[in-house]
């Protein structure tokens, strides 16, 4: 089991910027990909950014060159820094882990993290 819990969510003027972490309860090092999803006023939940063990990123369109996702091993969390917010990015940011086992793939999520950008 994987339990993921959000934070740095909140209210930003348009044009701002907002640092979400995500801290896992178990060493990410074992954890082959973790990412960020959103999920907009109805909206489904979406892909933002994801970061794999080895470090490789994958953006969505919209967060390109906006956002950054990281991972810090020794804190064990997996942040994303949002620059030059838009009312658009309004939505829950959910943390993912994607962790192999030897019966499959599981997907774990956090609880989420509301995010508002408005002025």
């Amino acid at each position: 089991q994987v339990q993921l819990v959000e934070s740095g969510g909140g209210l930003v003027q348009p044009g701002g910027s907002l640092r979400l972490s995500c801290a896992s309860s178990v060493d990410i090092k074992s954890i082959y990909q973790l990412g960020w999803y959103r999920q907009g006023p109805g909206n489904g939940r979406r892909p933002v950014a994801t970061i794999r063990n080895t470090g490789g990123t994958d953006y969505a369109k919209s967060a390109e060159g906006r956002f950054t996702i990281t991972r810090d091993n020794a804190k064990n969390t997996v942040n994303l820094q949002m620059n030059s917010l838009k009312p658009e990015d309004t939505a829950v940011y959910f943390c993912t882990a994607e962790v192999s086992y030897t019966s499959g793939v599981k997907n774990y999520w956090g609880q989420g993290t509301k995010v508002t950008v408005s002025s």
